[in-house]
């Protein structure tokens, strides 16, 4: 083989393999497995009675309650069940099973305990999405989700003693007790209330 016609190979060995940039490299998926959402809602009574019957209950374990206990159980955590738990995720609303790790068993896992995860204090984006099985770039978007919710609640704190007392000032509404308005209504002087001159004067004391 001449040495033109090996540089000419090389060459178009390196062309035809995909360029990845580094944010793709990045951004990419850490296993091939992806996280699968199970609907407990389509499941039928069969179905549920199967995975009732894997799963039984196991006398003489009992549920850690506190920290405490937890942080000194064994590890992987066997308790599935516990909403800090990384193996799966169980939606409030709907009911819905996201499996984390549905190509894995819990005792497979290296990282079981999302509490474990935070006392070992602040981490990379991709690390989060090693440990969750997610892409760095949907743990961003959660994390600046959760950083906008935390932002409105501080906001509504800041707002709630306004929101008690009422506006302060000339808009200030009247508050009418039942006893006040029961006592008005015996009232033999009691006049008829009007929304319009009600309105007017709201007008002229702006």
């Amino acid at each position: 083989m001449d040495l033109n016609d090996a540089i000419i190979e090389i060459d178009v060995t390196t062309t035809d393999e995909k360029v990845v940039t580094r944010e793709q490299r990045r951004s990419r998926r850490k296993r091939d497995v992806r996280a699968r959402t199970i609907s407990v809602k389509r499941m039928t009574k069969r179905e549920l009675e199967l995975g009732r019957m894997l799963y039984p209950d196991v006398e003489g374990v009992e549920k850690p309650t506190t920290r405490e206990d937890c942080g000194q159980g064994a590890r992987p955590c066997p308790f599935v069940s516990c909403k800090h738990h990384l193996y799966l995720d169980v939606s409030a609303r709907t009911g819905a099973i996201k499996l984390n790790f549905p190509d894995l068993e819990v005792w497979e896992m290296t990282e079981s305990c999302a509490l474990d995860v935070a006392d070992r204090a602040g981490t990379t984006l991709e690390d989060v999405g090693t440990i969750m099985n997610l892409t760095r770039e949907r743990v961003r978007q959660v994390e600046v989700q959760g950083l906008a919710k935390l932002e409105a609640l501080q906001d509504m704190y800041a707002l709630r003693e306004f929101v008690d007392e009422g506006p302060v000032g000339k808009r200030r509404l009247p508050i009418l007790a039942k006893e006040v308005a029961a006592e008005d209504d015996e009232d033999e002087n009691d006049v008829d209330f009007d929304a319009d001159e009600f309105a007017s004067v709201a007008l002229d004391a702006e």
